[in-house]
């Protein structure tokens, strides 16, 4: 009489989506660290110099300054990415909650609730970056590109919103 052996088919579906739900929540949570901290949202083409929320970093030194770093803009972006870790990781510490407390039947609301605000800030901070700074210059005029950060953003953008949507949808059963 193993716990295996009392599992049902539709039982182990459950788990094994929950599993994988829980799974994809963690990785979104440490890329949207990973996004937010990195100063790697914009590279310079010669891959010598980078900026990200924070700074600019040329030749591996990421000790430089931001010349729009006084920016009300800039300050949104970065207020938004942080607001968007802090409601990704209380949507992940409400669902363990609601895991282990909820009734049988009951759907996920409030996760997925916390979760789709989460996906409200990121789409509001990388919004304002995409428009405002990710086609300028790196340091001193160099052509640049997107980094792993600005792409790691908008992959967070679209985790958050199905995790929400599954959370939504989601019944404990």
């Amino acid at each position: 009489n193993s716990l295996c052996s009392r599992v049902t088919p539709k039982q182990a579906r459950m788990l094994v989506l929950l599993a994988g739900i829980f799974v994809v929540h963690i990785a979104t949570v440490i890329m949207l660290f990973v996004c937010t901290i990195a100063n790697v949202w914009v590279v310079a083409n010669a891959g010598n110099a980078s900026a990200g929320l924070w700074g600019t970093c040329f030749l591996g030194n990421c000790n430089g300054t931001l010349s729009y770093s006084h920016e009300d803009a800039l300050k949104t972006v970065q207020a938004f990415m942080i607001l968007s870790i802090i409601f990704s990781v209380v949507s992940l510490a409400i669902f363990v909650f609601q895991l282990f407390t909820m009734e049988k039947g009951n759907r996920f609301f409030l996760s997925g609730a916390t979760m789709l605000v989460c996906w409200l800030c990121i789409l509001v901070g990388a919004s304002i970056y995409t428009n405002l700074y990710a086609n300028r210059p790196v340091v001193g005029g160099l052509e640049s590109h997107h980094g792993y950060s600005f792409i790691l953003a908008w992959i967070c953008f679209c985790f958050s919103f199905i995790i929400g949507i599954l959370y939504l949808v989601l019944r404990k059963k």
